[in-house]
């Protein structure tokens, strides 16, 4: 069946280039939206080669290469240094950026805090954020919403309740205004940013720093207020279990300084991958309304309490479906950027030493030899009958040892909102212009549509 008889949904995405981009087109499309680097050869073909300033850089979209690169031989692809630039002044020495055996360390610390086992702790944060969220639209009383600001304003609330157990109104604010002053001024690649590495620092840097200042004492000022908070006998929050936690080889735990460090890699990371996805969804939702209707049938068959979050969170199939299909088309990382150390192969693919790789879930979810309609929205692709896509075609939360540590969390987190919202309100957009994707730092709207929220 065709997509015409399915009536399949097909969001309208950015033009693609005609030809190979020069360097200096290649800078302006990274600092302006990234999804236009790539031509219609890119969805087509298994690598894409250029070269500039002498060195080699390729698009990898061979599943089995991608497979060496980032599980069987991932210490021979580091990051690159546009990337430590840009990302340090926010994330610190957190886990993101972290190497060899520092990073193996946090990881340690890190990975049974956000294990499943700690998801019913923290998916009652979620609930109950949500149904705040909720009464807010019910108020508004038919007005217009920005569901990206909502759906932000959302996923901060949580992952500062989640990590804290505070309400985010005293620094909800202030954290809102820095990452958006960071992700305007800051996470925009420039050329020395590319061409230099990090320990030369540029006019840029400068500013950066400065940031870096201000974004940590943040960040310790909101540590010292949950630690004012009267101590408990059980864990009520990530904050208590990253606290608590030790490395089981060495016993040892984080530093105040490295703890404040992993607060800032998790919020970043946390909030704003998951507002966007919750985002697309409900933008997908909205223009896919027998879809939506689906959803809101299954979201009513399930109870979603606080004190039983994850017991509903298995009948939640299509929901979760819905989510996958978004993560597919609109995935929040869009693109993986590494720099080979030494000389490589990777499955087909002779890689030179010092070339630079992307790796683009963007091109991955679209690729024309890897999935049937890919410009189309059909969550039917990620429902238990149907097969499975290709391994490492499919990563919205990266893929080996380095994939997100909070993907559970993650998608917990926007599977249970998403079926809150949808269940409790028939969602519309309020305009026809169209919405594309821009991707600088996250895979964000072109502009912020207005929606309509009529209670079911």
């Amino acid at each position: 069946m065709d997509l015409a008889q399915r009536r399949l949904l097909i969001p309208p995405v950015p033009p693609r280039p005609t030809h190979e981009l020069s360097f200096f087109q290649f800078l302006r499309a990274a600092r302006t939206n990234a999804l236009t680097l790539w031509t219609e050869a890119a969805y087509q073909e298994q690598v894409l080669r250029h070269r500039f300033f002498g060195r080699t850089h390729m698009l990898i979209n061979e599943p089995a290469a991608v497979h060496h690169i980032l599980v069987d031989n991932p210490t021979n692809y580091r990051r690159s240094p546009a990337s430590i630039r840009i990302l340090r002044p926010i994330t610190g020495y957190g886990l993101l950026l972290s190497e060899g055996e520092d990073w193996r360390r946090q990881r340690r610390i890190i990975g049974p805090a956000l294990a499943p086992r700690s998801l019913p702790l923290l998916a009652r944060h979620i609930v109950a954020c949500t149904r705040e969220a909720l009464a807010v639209f019910e108020a508004q009383a038919g007005e217009p919403v920005d569901l990206l600001g909502a759906m932000q304003s959302l996923a901060l609330d949580i992952a500062g309740r989640s990590m804290f157990s505070l309400e985010m109104r005293h620094y909800g604010a202030a954290m809102r205004r820095m990452l958006n002053e960071y992700g305007v001024t800051y996470a925009r690649p420039r050329l020395w940013d590319i061409v230099l590495p990090p320990s030369v620092p540029t006019l840029r840097d400068i500013g950066r720093r400065r940031f870096q200042h201000r974004w940590m004492s943040l960040m310790a000022e909101i540590m010292q207020a949950r630690l004012a908070a009267p101590a408990t006998d059980t864990p009520r929050d990530l904050f208590d279990l990253l606290h608590a936690a030790r490395d089981p080889e060495t016993g040892k735990g984080f530093s105040s300084e490295q703890l404040r460090d992993q607060i800032a890699t998790l919020i970043l990371a946390g909030h704003e991958t998951t507002a966007v996805a919750l985002f697309w969804s409900l933008f997908l939702l909205a223009n896919a309304p027998d879809e939506q209707r689906r959803v809101a049938d299954e979201a009513n068959s399930v109870a979603i309490a606080p004190d039983r979050v994850m017991d509903a969170v298995p009948g939640l199939i299509r929901t979760r479906a819905v989510l996958n299909e978004s993560l597919r088309l609109y995935p929040p990382a869009f693109t993986l950027v590494r720099e080979a150390i030494k000389a490589d192969r990777a499955g087909p693919i002779d890689v030179p030493r010092h070339s630079v790789l992307m790796i683009a879930p963007w091109v991955l979810h679209r690729h024309q030899r890897l999935w049937h309609d890919p410009d189309a929205f059909d969550p039917d692709r990620f429902m238990p009958d149907a097969p499975a896509p290709a391994r490492f075609a499919y990563m919205p939360f990266g893929a080996g040892p380095r994939v997100c540590v909070g993907a559970q969390f993650a998608l917990t987190e926007a599977t249970l909102a998403l079926a809150m919202m949808v269940r409790r309100f028939e969602i519309t957009l309020a305009e026809t212009e169209p919405v594309r994707p821009v991707a600088v730092v996250t895979t964000q709207p072109s502009r912020r549509p207005l929606f309509h929220l009529r209670a079911r």
